[in-house]
């Protein structure tokens, strides 16, 4: 049952992260709000002037075992999930002395932080909140009577609530910070679940310890975050939305800003994700154009507009209405191109003014802009009846002077690199895989057959079709020749090295 809105008399904070809370707690205070606090917390707020009661005062208890136990207890617990409408749990309450809580500010020992700082299995030990999750379990389930608050980001909304609210805050905003309380503790148990579970063969081991630790935790817990609700699906009868992982920092189109354009579809969001991760493996200004999630045109120059006009080149027929990604700033002259063909989505590092301008003549065209940062260490999903496979990221990175010429034949050093750019781009074209390339562009694409040699006469077709000559050129391939078949079709184009 929804409440009547009750102002907050008494607030309980403790938080590891204080950044903003003592302009927080301030401003609480001046709405003559009592302020309860522990061990660290109590003493930032009582070195900046406000007066803080100890939790100590609530419970009867001093903070005992390092630290380890001091809210655990009902004076706190009884005053976060006492419902205020309850006889029963109001007479509890005067029956034990204990005071009502009527918001709580806490987030949590840092876990995350200590891993990632690479602190040793006891400090990481140490950092696991007990209390803390427990006392915004208890406020979040008690949202009616109960302000919960786990994010800073979220203290400006709730001082205006009460501004606006005579010193209560409304129960739709209850609600949403409950929800966001619940999340925040699923994720902070699934990131200690994650870590002990990668252990089970070294126990209490260092990271350092010389064991395998496994990078397959005996379950995966992950948490994304919904972006935005889509129109339908990979077919118009599905419903869908796109989630993004948590603090994601990578170049993606998850942390892409939408600079103009309609909203992204699911089959946009999917193929717009295959051309930026191939064209992030290059490091010179490179275009990759991506039909129905496979390139249909790479290349790679020192000048974005020729690295665009090649990769339009390999096939202008499936390039319509095509995906293009850059790994540069998308300059006026290559936007004119691109705006005389149709494209759904373009994506890049930057758009300049002028080329911004072309595309303002073009309102539905898509423009996403990335970060430019190029980590890639996530892991990689892929979903099945029942379960999910989960893999390393493909992040091999091909050396190809280390690599073993078998023929009596050897390649020169052009043939070298061309075959290192078909291989990149092979990686990203569904399998069977067959990718004829010359001059850092793709000549011929092949992708998604049973046979790798119908792959290797469509790539050939495709060429042929946009009348490009294959000759003296290479071809990469993610496929096994258990016979010569395919090889003899790729030789009979005029191809020299695989």
């Amino acid at each position: 049952m929804v409440n009547s809105l009750r102002p907050v008399s008494r607030a309980l904070i403790s938080v590891s992260d204080k950044d903003g809370i003592v302009a927080f707690a301030t401003a609480l205070a001046e709405k003559n709000i009592e302020l309860v606090s522990t061990g660290g917390t109590a003493e930032t707020l009582s070195k900046a002037g406000l007066t803080v009661r100890d939790v100590s005062e609530l419970t009867g208890y001093p903070d005992m075992m390092d630290g380890r136990v001091k809210t655990l207890h009902p004076g706190v617990h009884g005053g976060l999930l006492a419902i205020r409408d309850n006889e029963t749990h109001q007479a509890a309450m005067a029956e034990h002395n204990i005071q009502p809580i009527d918001m709580l500010v806490v987030n949590l020992y840092p876990f995350e932080k200590t891993l990632a700082a690479g602190g040793d299995f006891d400090k990481c030990i140490e950092n696991i909140d007990i209390g803390g999750p427990t006392m915004v379990r208890a406020a979040a389930k008690n949202h009616n009577d109960v302000t919960i608050v786990v994010n800073a980001s979220d203290y400006a909304h709730v001082l205006q609530q009460m501004s606006d609210n005579n010193g209560a805050v409304d129960h739709a905003t209850r609600f949403d910070l409950a929800i966001k309380a619940f999340e925040h503790t699923a994720e902070y148990d699934g990131m200690i679940a994650n870590y002990f579970g990668a252990r089970l063969d070294s126990a209490n081991c260092d990271d350092d310890c010389g064991h395998e630790h496994s990078e397959f935790p005996r379950t995966y817990n992950i948490q994304v975050s919904k972006k935005q609700d889509l129109r339908y699906g990979e077919n118009a009868h599905q419903s869908a939305a796109f989630y993004v992982e948590n603090d994601i920092q990578e170049a993606s189109v998850a942390t892409a800003e939408q600079l103009q354009g309609k909203e992204l579809s699911f089959n946009n969001i999917a193929d717009t994700d295959s051309a930026l991760e191939c064209v992030k493996e290059f490091a010179e200004p490179a275009c990759v154009i991506v039909k129905h999630a496979n390139p249909c045109g790479v290349a790679s120059s020192e000048d974005l507009h020729e690295a665009y006009q090649a990769a339009f080149k390999t096939d202008p027929t499936s390039a319509f209405g095509g995906i293009i990604a850059f790994n540069d700033c998308l300059d006026e002259k290559t936007a004119s191109s691109i705006a005389s063909q149709f494209a759904e989505v373009i994506i890049a590092v930057d758009f300049s003014e002028e080329a911004k301008k072309v595309f303002e003549k073009k309102p539905n065209v898509r423009l996403l802009k990335i970060k430019n940062e190029n980590n890639k260490n996530q892991l990689d999903f892929k979903k099945i009846g029942g379960g999910w496979l989960i893999q390393t990221p493909d992040d091999h990175s091909l050396d190809i002077k280390k690599c073993k010429v078998v023929t009596h034949l050897k390649p020169n050093e052009k043939q070298l690199e061309d075959m290192k750019f078909a291989w990149i781009v092979a990686q990203y074209v569904k399998s069977n895989a067959i990718v004829f390339c010359k001059n850092n562009q793709t000549l011929g694409v092949g992708a998604g057959q049973m046979s790798r040699v119908d792959s290797t006469k469509i790539a050939s077709l495709k060429a042929e079709n946009a009348n490009i000559d294959l000759t003296h050129s290479v071809v990469a391939s993610d496929a096994f020749f258990p016979f010569r078949d395919g090889i003899d079709v790729i030789a009979s184009h005029g191809a020299k090295c695989i």
